[in-house]
């Protein structure tokens, strides 16, 4: 077994029109039109990871890193929905071509794997699926045996696949090619401190203004979303030189105060044709999956993204990405993973497809046609016949109901909010209650909201929906239904209905700023302690040592303490003992006054473990690793 080592071989021309080098790097030439989308693979580093080890019956793994060559028609039907393609720069054979980076993690005898193509849409660059599936530590390049966490994907036997789309992340990106246009840019920011200069960092570096001191652009200031900008007067402010990474910069003559909204609009140059970034997904996992002439290769293929990537992954299915350009399915199963109701700026001209400070929120909401006010038909799977619509996951936190710009209940309610929705039959929602966004780390540490950040896990969960999502595809076996706050059950609610109680230092969710545009605000409704009462309910938020929430309010000390903190919840822990709790005026009951000690709490949390199991939502496995999470949770949240 080579161990990062470089093999080097002769030169070979093959039979079916391809150059194969072995050597310092792997390169695979396309000839002619038959697979234009794809024209070359390189492959620059090949080596062992995790020293080798073997990952159950799946057996050693190995990394590949390099780049996908592709070739795009403008005037292909399938590519029609690329915005400004027509405006990049075509090759002799009248196409545009562009390169995307290239990470792949796979079994070092493929016979050996399950045959899935586990694509990870790349959240600004970084890997995120190693994380939320493997309990494994952010890594970029992730090749120790501590970076493959656990090994759960690897044991499961994927191929991890993770391809650039996002032409302004640091790594792991496109090259986007340029678009010969010209327009505006508007991008918001939101500073935590009072200063003079904000760098905006959600806006590409090669997005500059035509003439930095044009009048006509303008620099607005509001406390919300929702309410009217102040337009401040334009010799108040400038454009100040580039930041470090590029971005730029604002210089406020009387400084940027803290947790206002601050929007910029001007004439720019330095546009790229952004939708590139969803043909190179869809062309890479078809080549991979329909060809055997290139160094990845699998069955079948599968796309999970988390966030700012589930949005995206929303944008690929609306906009028709997951037809390939010869009527063939990229993916057969899409799991869009915290994305709510939204969508984002991935394929428009100046496209700010890292943008985060603004309302992601966009019509069509639901997968099955909807018709909204201006008497506009659109659904997310609309532009697919059935035979071609992939089986497609939605998880999503009380964040994306609580958020701006996610409204997750728009997903599966009325464009109205006055009724539910049937889901396809190819579609499962799943609702993980009492969790945030993104699980804080345990023990949570003040952060930027008003109460600690959530902690509450999903990864467990998580587990079981990818295995029997796999069993959904390879086998026919439905996964368990879906599981979300419905109106029928009161387990939605309009803000005006929520049951919270009134806490200790702790502000009413219920000033919460609804979603932007003005739509309907429907959000889980809780219990007497103020935890979510639908959805999946994992064994702490089941057996309670604190109310959690899809919510903060920002703190004093950051600005705008009226305002939530973007995607963040909150942790609210009960009382030790009753004489605490009387001593604050909580009405929670205590610690001591829900258990008789920890003995008892986790036998609780055991049970409440055996019940996901039985229903789908966790693995028997995890039940040790769940209990003993909740374990360290009792140790701290008694003595703290």
């Amino acid at each position: 077994m080579h161990k990062n080592k470089t093999r080097r071989s002769r030169f070979r021309v093959l039979s079916s029109g391809f150059v194969f080098w072995f050597g310092a790097a792997f390169t695979f030439v396309v000839q002619g039109s038959a697979f234009a989308e794809v024209t070359k693979v390189t492959i620059t580093t090949r080596a062992t990871v995790a020293d080798g080890q073997a990952f159950g019956s799946t057996g050693p793994y190995e990394k590949l890193v390099g780049t996908i060559e592709f070739a795009l028609d403008p005037a292909d039907r399938h590519n029609k929905p690329i915005v400004d393609l027509e405006h990049a720069v075509k090759g002799p054979d009248g196409k545009v071509h562009f390169t995307s980076d290239l990470f792949v993690l796979r079994p070092v005898d493929s016979s050996k794997g399950n045959g899935v193509l586990l694509f990870e849409i790349s959240n600004r660059g970084t890997k995120g699926m190693l994380g939320r599936f493997n309990r494994a530590r952010s890594n970029d390049d992730p090749t120790t045996a501590e970076q493959m966490g656990d090994g759960f994907l690897m044991r499961e036997g994927y191929t991890l696949v993770w391809v650039g789309w996002q032409f302004d992340a640091p790594r792991l990106r496109v090259e986007a090619p340029a678009a010969h246009v010209m327009g505006r840019v508007k991008v918001s920011t939101i500073q935590n401190d009072a200063r003079n200069e904000a760098t905006l960092n959600d806006l590409p570096a090669s997005y500059v203004p035509v003439d930095p001191n044009d009048p006509t652009a303008t620099l607005t200031v509001r406390n919300l979303f929702r309410d009217q900008p102040t337009l401040l007067p334009r010799s108040s402010w400038r454009f100040g030189p580039p930041s470090d990474n590029g971005r730029a910069r604002l210089i406020l003559d009387s400084k940027f105060e803290p947790g206002r909204v601050y929007e910029v609009d001007f004439a720019a140059t330095g546009a790229r044709v952004a939708g590139v970034g969803l043909a190179a997904i869809r062309d890479a996992a078809s080549a991979f999956r329909y060809r055997t002439d290139l160094p990845v290769r699998g069955r079948t293929a599968y796309v999970f993204g988390i966030s700012q990537s589930g949005r995206f992954l929303r944008v690929f299915l609306h906009d028709g990405f997951n037809t390939d350009e010869h009527d063939r399915k990229a993916f057969d199963l899409v799991w869009a993973h915290i994305a709510g109701a939204g969508q984002g700026s991935f394929n428009e001209r100046f496209a700010l497809p890292g943008y985060s400070s603004f309302p992601a929120t966009r019509f069509p909401y639901t997968d099955l046609e909807q018709v909204d006010a201006s008497g506009h038909r659109d659904g997310i799977l609309a532009r697919y016949p059935k035979a071609l619509q992939p089986r497609v996951i939605y998880t999503n936190t009380p964040v994306e109901y609580w958020g701006q710009g996610r409204a997750a209940a728009l997903t599966h309610t009325s464009l109205d909010g006055a009724r539910d929705l049937t889901l396809p039959d190819n579609v499962r929602s799943y609702f993980l209650a009492g969790t945030q966004h993104g699980e804080a780390a345990f023990p949570p540490a003040p952060g930027q909201g008003q109460a600690l950040p959530n902690p509450i896990p999903q990864g467990e969960v998580m587990r079981a929906l990818l295995r029997a999502g796999h069993r959904w595809v390879a086998t026919g076996t439905p996964p368990p239904q879906s599981t979300y706050p419905t109106l029928r059950t009161g387990s939605l609610t309009t803000l005006d209905k929520l049951r919270f109680p009134t806490l200790p230092a702790v502000t009413d969710p219920r000033l919460v700023e609804p979603p932007l545009p003005p739509l309907p605000f429907l959000v889980p409704q809780v219990d007497a302690d103020g935890n979510d009462v639908g959805g999946i309910r994992v064994p702490e938020q089941t057996v309670p040592l604190a109310t959690t929430t899809g919510w903060t309010f920002r703190a004093e000390r950051i600005g705008n303490p009226t305002t939530i903190v973007a995607l963040t919840g909150s942790y609210i822990p009960f009382a030790r003992t009753r004489a605490e709790r009387e001593t604050k005026g909580d009405p929670r009951p205590s610690i001591e006054e829900r258990y008789k000690d920890k003995s008892d709490y986790l036998t609780r949390i055991r049970a409440a473990a055996a019940g996901l199991v039985k229903s789908g939502f966790m693995l028997a496995e995890d039940v040790d690793f769940a209990v003993s999470r909740a374990a360290r949770h009792w140790d701290w949240a008694a003595t703290r």
